[in-house]
């Protein structure tokens, strides 16, 4: 969910997108490459984001992310998590 919500704000590579949750909850959320690439790869395959490759802003090749907004399932995906945040 938090992936999804940093993705929300536009297109990041994994690295950005795992500083980006840090520094949004003041170093309390670390994202590590084991959780956050799979993670990413699960999301790729469930058609909710895609990737494509460029250079990142150290000039380093890396794979950008971007959410798939079109897709119904990713607005039924949504629809639920909204649903559990307001009952939690």
């Amino acid at each position: 969910m938090m992936i999804l919500k940093t993705l929300n704000a536009g297109e990041l590579h994994g690295y950005a997108i795992a500083k980006r949750i840090k520094e949004s909850s003041n170093g309390a959320l670390v994202i590590e490459e084991g959780s956050l690439y799979p993670a990413l790869n699960r999301m790729l395959v469930k058609g909710w984001v895609r990737a494509e490759w460029g250079v990142s802003e150290t000039n380093r090749k890396a794979r950008f992310y971007k959410l798939k907004k079109e897709s119904e399932e990713f607005d039924l995906l949504m629809r639920s998590i909204q649903l559990v945040m307001k009952k939690a």
